[in-house]
């Protein structure tokens, strides 16, 4: 096959489509989670000031919920002709995508000049980030997946899921400094629009990165034996949706299955936090913001560590610590954000991070092991956004409205240990990915196995 004659990359061209990867990725959460900070703390004034504080975050909220729901149209139609044009191309229209909108998001008028278009306009625009951003993550993933060291996959795989981390790094840190150097009353006039224009600057960096990269040798081999097959096989090919939901639709299911409680915990811990903290326990902004800082820092740093292990005990075991750890710490994590203190709240915010990185870390590798290079975009991307609609988009929608009815953490608690549970059953009805061979093209699953299987005995002997 073309693809295991293929010279393997240097480690240092590696390096540098990792560094793509990131770049990117970093670029498109920091749009995204900026988002989510400024839907806690200064849109529902500035968008819908007519409303109950509470009511007025619901509804902000809810804006950030619609962007969830364009991220599975963005995984169809990025991962259809990330499939057949390549990863590469997709990836340098997401972030132009999501970087533009964010960028206009920052040249909005408020409620207060133009009244209920305001709103309207705010959801179209995010929109069109949730659509980028559902295209985003398989190509980003499968790039440095396809490209690199098998025997590293994890560990070379997990780092543009560091993005996610970096970019809410990122956010929290540039609106953290901004609430620092300016009042209350100029933040909400003018202020917050600082973070969405510089979204400009970062697209430029991230474009001049990401088109100095190659497309994936996997993905040019398997096109290659597409164009020389040509005829009714190629055909087939033309709709890489349809293959996945004939051949993967088990595998689908399992990577929805076990995005709900990576995807849940993440928002109810670092968008759903800035809500509960300033005003359940009432800390201030300022203190809520600093510990998801500090604590996405550690989170950026352990997500490779648990990458790696997961390429020495596999994906299964170091996905299910997460899984199960998370559930276990809901209680403790609220029952420490109520004791009012900064310790308190960043030691609650740091360990269901690390806890969500042993979801997360493994997880790019895990879906892009699932699926065959000619539907590995679409599989990956339907898998990993789907679940998005029903797990990160309402979390923090969820919680809000759970606090406002309840006003107690214990039903949000319960909330993030049922999506565990559901994450446990799916991680458990999953075979284990690691020895998988990702230039097997077109095979089914249990043929990739048997490859991979066949080849660790003749690397054994």
């Amino acid at each position: 096959m073309a693809a295991s004659a293929s010279a393997p990359p240097t480690t240092r061209s590696l390096k540098r489509i990792v560094a793509a990867s990131l770049i990117g990725t970093t670029i498109e959460w920091y749009d995204f989670f900026l988002y989510g900070s400024a839907a806690a703390l200064v849109f529902p004034k500035l968008f819908f000031p007519e409303s109950d504080p509470l009511v007025g975050t619901l509804l902000s909220f809810l804006t950030y919920a619609v962007g969830f729901a364009a991220r599975p149209l963005g995984a169809l139609v990025f991962g259809h002709y990330g499939d057949r044009l390549g990863r590469k191309k997709l990836l340098v229209l997401s972030l132009l995508l999501m970087g533009a909108a964010t960028f206009a998001i920052g040249l909005l008028p408020t409620h207060a000049t133009v009244g209920v278009a305001a709103p309207i306009l705010l959801t179209v625009l995010r929109l069109v980030q949730g659509f980028a951003l559902g295209g985003e993550w398989g190509g980003a993933v499968l790039l440095v997946s396809e490209h690199g060291d098998a025997k590293r996959r994890g560990f070379w795989a997990s780092w543009p899921q560091t993005g996610a981390p970096a970019g809410q790094l990122l956010a929290t840190g540039v609106l953290s400094a901004l609430t620092a150097l300016l009042s209350d009353s100029a933040f909400g006039s003018w202020g917050w629009r600082i973070p969405f224009l510089l979204s400009g600057v970062l697209v430029i960096i991230g474009l001049w990165i990401r088109l100095s990269v190659d497309e994936s040798p996997v993905f040019k081999a398997a096109l290659a034996q597409a164009e020389a097959r040509k005829g009714a096989a190629a055909a087939a090919e033309k709709m890489p949706l349809v293959a996945v939901l004939r051949h993967h639709w088990r595998d689908v299911l399992i990577a929805m299955g076990a995005r709900m409680a990576e995807n849940i915990s993440y928002y109810v811990i670092t968008a759903f936090i800035l809500v509960y903290a300033t005003t359940a326990a009432e800390l201030s902004k300022q203190t809520a913001l600093n510990a998801v800082l500090i604590a996405s820092a550690i989170h950026f740093a352990v997500i490779p560590v648990w990458g790696a292990l997961s390429d020495r005990f596999g994906r299964k075991p170091i996905y299910l610590i997460g899984a199960v750890g998370v559930g276990l710490w809901m209680f403790p994590f609220f029952a420490l954000i109520d004791s009012r203190s900064f310790g308190s709240l960043l030691l609650a915010v740091t360990v269901g991070l690390i806890f969500h990185g042993a979801m997360y870390a493994p997880q790019a590798a895990f879906f892009s092991e699932m699926f065959a290079t000619r539907m590995r975009y679409s599989g990956a991307s339907i898998g990993a956004q789907f679940s998005s609609v029903a797990a990160g988009a309402p979390a923090p929608l969820i919680a809000t409205a759970l606090l406002e009815n309840y006003h107690s953490s214990t039903m949000i608690s319960l909330y993030v240990i049922a999506a565990a549970l559901i994450t446990v059953l799916a991680v458990v009805c999953a075979k284990e990915t690691r020895h998988r061979d990702l230039e097997n093209i077109e095979a089914a699953p249990e043929q990739r196995d048997a490859s991979a299987a066949v080849a660790a005995d003749a690397r054994t002997a």
